[in-house]
């Protein structure tokens, strides 16, 4: 209001000596327009006369001009340090003497913030340039609340706004709007359960929005694999500009599935089958799956699991598994020793929840009971050793999985960690006819390189902060109390999904150590290469000088059906070709 009023002030002002103007000085038009006999300032302290007179386009000696007169005016109020601009002309030797009359801005004495909670009035002071002390300067204070308030946009705050700015004397204050959730409405779900969409809406009522956080929530929702689309909008409730309301509308996709499958692998031979998928069981985010697959190596398993886990919701899941098979490989210290056929019955229930103040803690807790049987041993090298057909029966045990998880939630890769230690105690109760404790531990690691890369690679569009160069590593330590343990119960390494490069369980023992580590590279949206390095070791009595690599090159292919997977590693006994589904870890 002050500034209107000021502006208004040096109006009439002007018109009034523009009259004067034309009165007493147009007279002389006879003998030619009147000219500008000097230029002054006065009323300034601390902004000195030369930094004014900078931005006046009105020179001593030109010819006195109304509208340049009204755009010096402006100039000047446009240079933010004065409340009020005026102008004197009065009759001078020689013509008119042009005398700009400004009233400075106060000293600041203090900026005061409110309405803030995202960050303290220390660190949105970081943003402000103005300083306690100096000249209230009204162009400055404007970018400053610009910076202010990109700030908030930057870290997702989107809906922040400096609603009001007040200047009282030397004081200022500035009044912040951070809108808050009112009501996440969620509408267009016929099957799923409204609680099982709103779980992974961790925005609630009373909560700042943030776009960020919100966006990628929507994505897990997504990635669920319930709805065929996901659309959010936004409602401002009336009377009120510090609160915002969700409406979540869902369309529902079909969550039941059947796969058939056809393979061949060096090991598996000629195999395929049939499996049934439901996902969102009853609306409720159960999974339900059975299936078989008939080959050299025969599996029928059927599973039903909760896999939803917080502070108050348990994830569960109960199941079983047999398997038949044939002709398969027998290893130790790394050379084949015979073949055997290999038959198992798996049942298995597990219960688990999160804990911590951040949910970041999680455990797990699962019961199995195995039935093994070794048979057939044939095509036996000379002199071959068998410390795996003794090894048969019935095995009792449970796994306790303590997983600390540290990867960023909000982002559409992994970035951070994640660490997870697990025991296992077999028993001999219930038909168990073992008892062996084992342990280990294995850490999970993601680091984008962009920010370090930038500054040395010229990349372009080949990878963005959406979809980074991504160094990834896992590293797995274990052992057990015993050195002669169960053939089923051992460590082992060799395959896709452990040491590529050698035949599945090529390496085992009661102790195991395990690297990977692969650099993933975007090169399109659903397109990633994969450069791979493993190396490790499982063995009775390890020694940890002796340890198996293998390199090799990669590719990730995302499509409908989940990411393909396709590895060529050399090294070890002899170069292999992997094909599966997701990343490797």
């Amino acid at each position: 209001m002050k500034k209107h009023f000021a502006r208004a002030l040096a109006v009439i002002s002007f018109l009034l000596f523009s009259f004067w103007i034309f009165v007493n000085i147009a007279s002389a038009a006879d003998s030619g327009a009147p000219l500008v006999a000097s230029v002054g300032v006065k009323g300034n302290e601390r902004i000195t006369e030369q930094y004014i007179l900078g931005v006046l386009e009105t020179k001593s000696g030109d010819t006195l001009d109304r509208d340049v007169l009204q755009k010096d005016i402006e100039a000047i109020y446009g240079q933010g340090f004065f409340s009020f601009v005026d102008v004197d002309l009065s009759q001078g030797e020689g013509g008119a003497d042009v005398v700009f009359s400004v009233m400075e801005n106060p000293v600041i004495e203090a900026i005061i913030f409110s309405g803030n909670t995202v960050y303290k009035d220390s660190v949105l002071m970081k943003e402000v340039f103005t300083q306690v002390g100096g000249i209230f300067n009204r162009e400055f204070f404007r970018h400053d609340l610009d910076r202010i308030q990109e700030k908030y946009h930057k870290d997702g705050y989107v809906m922040v706004r400096v609603a009001d700015v007040n200047m009282e004397g030397g004081r200022i204050t500035v009044h912040i709007v951070e809108p808050k959730v009112r009501e996440v409405i969620i509408q267009g779900n016929k099957k799923t359960k409204t609680h099982v969409i709103r779980r992974e809406i961790k925005l609630k009522k009373g909560d700042l929005f943030n776009i960020t956080k919100f966006r990628h929530q929507l994505g897990r929702l997504q990635n669920l694999g319930y709805f065929e689309d996901v659309n959010v909008g936004f409602d401002a409730p009336e009377g009120r500009d510090d609160a915002v309301d969700l409406i979540l509308t869902v369309k529902e996709k079909k969550t039941m599935s059947i796969g058939f499958d056809v393979g061949y692998g060096t090991e598996s031979g000629l195999g395929g089958g049939v499996s049934f998928s439901e996902n969102n069981f009853s609306g409720l985010g159960y999974q339900f799956n059975v299936g078989f697959e008939e080959g050299d190596e025969a599996r029928y398993w059927g599973s039903f699991a909760s896999p939803y886990m917080d502070k108050k919701t348990y994830a569960w899941k109960v199941g079983v598994a047999y398997q038949d098979y044939v002709d398969r490989y027998y290893f130790r210290s790394g050379v084949k020793q015979f073949e055997y056929d290999d038959e198992s019955f798996l049942a298995y229930a597990g219960l688990g929840k999160k804990f911590g103040r951040t949910e970041d803690w999680s455990w797990f807790f699962t019961v199995s009971w195995r039935d093994v049987d070794y048979s057939n041993v044939h095509d036996a090298i000379p002199d071959y050793y068998d410390d795996l057909t003794m090894w048969d029966g019935v095995n009792l045990a449970g796994e306790l999985q303590f997983t600390l998880d540290k990867r960023d939630p909000y982002l559409p890769y992994s970035k951070g960690f994640v660490w997870d230690t697990t025991f296992e105690q077999a028993v001999k109760v219930a038909g168990g006819e073992y008892d062996y404790f084992k342990y280990w531990t294995q850490l999970r690691y993601y680091l984008p390189l962009n920010n370090l890369l930038d500054d040395f690679i010229d990349a372009g569009e080949l990878w963005s902060d959406e979809s980074p160069l991504i160094l990834a590593a896992r590293v797995r330590l274990g052992s057990a109390t015993q050195s002669n343990l169960p053939a089923f119960a051992r460590y082992s390494l060799g395959g896709m999904n452990t040491l590529r490069g050698y035949h599945s369980r090529t390496f085992e023992g009661s102790d195991v150590l395990l690297g990977n580590f692969e650099l993933r590279l975007p090169v399109q949206k659903n397109f990633e290469l994969v450069g791979f390095y493993d190396i490790g070791n499982a063995a009775d009595n390890m020694k940890w000088d002796k340890l198996y690599d293998n390199w090799g090159m990669g590719i990730r292919v995302k499509t409908p059906m989940g990411q393909i997977r396709l590895d060529y590693a050399m090294g070890g006994d002899e170069d292999r070709t992997y094909f599966g589904f997701g990343q490797m870890f």
